[in-house]
């Protein structure tokens, strides 16, 4: 028996009196599509309840996933790119840099800061993709090679969270020179014996991982990432040869030896305590 039965006919109800569930309220996994409450999707981690798809987050998530009470000292926070090339494309490379900041809030894409993990002291670099792609331009390397500094200075781990479609294009061969500068720090870090643990997420490719995102003393990631340097249509044009299904995923990564371990983000705090504490 129907609770409503509509007298009259050709009656549709006005749009501004419809009632919507209002944005922001749910999330829909791009991986099995099943819908959560954006409540429970962020008390999960960010990850899906049904598939454990893991959804890109930015610093801001990390650190407060990471850090106790997501209290942190932040280092180089007003630190923004130059033009010294001068460059141009469809925009001139000042106005895309002022045109992200207002976007995003962020001043380029990475962020360092300091505190208490599980009530461990250590210095996390995190990128944002948000950014031009998480590209690595000379902001983030010399905001990487300062968060190393620190490191050193404290002699606590640093731990470097990487999400990145490369080196920055519009820095041309001096975002190149970060390669090779971080990875100097990395050799300083490591004559220092000052831990260096590096996080890959999805995706990790390019000048990033051909440097400091290869380098980790312990070189972990988390599931269903794609890590690699290159895309799989340029290797195959390269080599000649058909690829293997899911070469450049975490997972596949992990067989082959390049990651020690793949760690699920709603167990990171607790496994990277862990391996700090085994390491002291």
């Amino acid at each position: 028996m129907a609770w409503f039965k509509r007298q009259e006919k050709g009656i549709i109800t006005p749009t501004e009196s419809k009632k919507e569930a209002p944005d922001g309220l749910w999330y829909q996994c791009p991986g099995c599509k099943k819908i959560t409450h954006i409540r429970e999707h962020k008390s999960n981690a960010y990850t899906c309840p049904e598939c454990n798809y893991h959804d890109r987050i930015d610093a801001a998530k990390y650190f407060e996933l990471l850090f106790d009470d997501n209290e942190f000292k932040e280092l180089d926070e007003n630190m923004v790119s130059g033009d010294p090339l001068e460059f141009t494309d469809t925009k001139k490379y000042p106005e895309r840099i002022k045109a992200t900041i207002k976007k995003t809030g962020l001043k380029d894409a990475a962020r360092t800061g300091y505190g208490l993990m599980n009530k461990e002291l250590i210095v996390i670099c995190c990128m944002d993709f948000g950014f031009i792609g998480g590209s690595m331009g000379s902001v983030v390397g010399e905001k990487i090679a300062r968060g190393m500094d620190k490191a050193m200075e404290l002699k606590v781990p640093f731990l470097m969270i990487s999400k990145s479609g490369g080196a920055r294009m519009m820095e041309a061969g001096f975002s190149l020179m970060q390669m090779a500068k971080t990875s100097a720090k990395i050799a300083l870090m490591d004559k220092a014996k000052v831990p260096y643990i590096s996080l890959m997420t999805d995706p990790t490719t390019g000048g990033v991982t051909a440097s400091y995102a290869m380098l980790g003393d312990f070189n972990i990631s988390e599931p269903g990432a794609l890590i690699g340097f290159a895309g799989p249509r340029v290797i195959r044009e390269t080599i000649g040869k058909d690829l293997p299904e899911g070469f450049q995923s975490a997972e596949f990564l992990l067989e082959h030896g390049f990651l020690d371990f793949i760690v699920d983000r709603k167990e990171l705090k607790t496994k990277l305590t862990d391996l700090i504490n085994m390491i002291k």
